[in-house]
């Protein structure tokens, strides 16, 4: 490889790592603090760099939240399109997802909330990537419910019920893991409460859509 490519290559791969550490605190300050709460100058501060430096990759305190929040989404939407395929066995790829939404929850909590709070506060800044990403999948998803239950393969469901029931169930392990924390009387959530928070979802989840076995036909009397 020249010299020069080289060069480019390893000025790129700096820059990603570069970026990675400063999305990776700014996730931490604005679920800390807030959009309005969260200056430019203390992410900088804390990954080490002056304002002027960490600028030059995120010009505005809106590009950096924008990479944020893009990147929560991205991880978001790639499991659910786990969901958006009918061929699957609709027990397990719902075991999988709830399974999956948890998992996120419990290394990504940082992430979550600051989801969270920017949905809770109306999504006045990234409502229109909300609407023109997530929509069109939840319906694709959607239609996949739709279809298993016209093949008899889960129960007659509100499906958009359904994902807003295990979104809810799913990111209040990271959301409010505070106060689950409190009322368990520990520091933080452990592995085995996300163990046991799945088993719970999944049973809910599977129970709601479970076909009802046919009833036995009357045989006429006791054996």
């Amino acid at each position: 490889m020249p010299a020069e490519k080289l060069k480019i290559n390893r000025r790129l791969l700096n820059r990603d790592k570069l970026e990675a550490e400063i999305t990776a605190e700014a996730v931490r300050v604005f679920a800390e603090f807030g959009y309005e709460g969260t200056s430019i100058a203390t992410v900088a501060e804390n990954v080490g760099l002056s304002k002027q430096n960490l600028m030059y990759y995120f010009p505005t305190k809106q590009s950096l939240y924008q990479r944020v929040l893009d990147e929560v989404l991205d991880d978001w939407l790639a499991r659910m399109e786990s969901l958006a395929d009918a061929a699957q066995d609709p027990r397990e790829t719902l075991r999988t997802y709830v399974q999956a939404k948890l998992k996120f929850s419990r290394e990504n909590p940082w992430a979550s909330r600051v989801y969270a709070m920017e949905v809770i506060s109306g999504a006045p800044l990234y409502g229109g990537q909300i609407q023109s990403r997530v929509v069109p999948l939840v319906r694709k998803d959607i239609e996949v419910f739709e279809q298993w239950i016209r093949e008899g393969r889960i129960a007659p469901v509100n499906a958009t019920h359904l994902l807003f029931a295990i979104w809810a169930m799913t990111q209040s392990y990271a959301d409010f893991s505070a106060q689950m924390a409190l009322v368990l009387n520990r520091k933080q959530l452990n592995k085995k409460d996300f163990d046991d928070a799945e088993k719970v979802i999944v049973d809910m989840v599977l129970a709601a859509i479970s076909v009802p076995l046919p009833r036995q036909a009357d045989g006429g009397g006791a054996p």
